[in-house]
């Protein structure tokens, strides 16, 4: 696993359930603003058996973004919701209530 793979996976580890984060909310986290689309990939080259909730990450206007997968945004929702996240009438999360803003010290 590369260096960079291992930020983005410790930072995703740090959101707590019932929480999320945006890719952009990632990238800036390791220090690489602008690259959201690098922390998709990052996050679509998971290992089997991994522990990251990636269920957890969300696009910037709080929806789950679409896959290549069929049925998997439907999935990561699920997941979400079992965690207490409710979605709106147009599938979206208020980030405002649901969005973790990790302390300055905790990563």
């Amino acid at each position: 696993m590369s260096g960079y793979y291992a930020q983005v996976y410790e930072v995703v580890r740090a959101v707590p359930s019932g929480r999320v984060v945006t890719y952009g909310q990632v990238a800036q986290l390791i220090g690489r603003p602008r690259h959201a689309r690098q922390i998709g990939y990052a996050l679509s080259a998971l290992p089997a058996g991994h522990d990251v909730p990636w269920h957890r990450v969300v696009n910037a206007k709080g929806e789950v973004s679409r896959r290549a997968v069929v049925d998997y945004e439907a999935y990561q929702r699920m997941l979400l919701e079992d965690e207490g996240i409710e979605f709106d009438c147009a599938g979206r999360i208020e980030l405002q209530r649901y969005q973790w803003l990790p302390p300055v010290d905790c990563l």
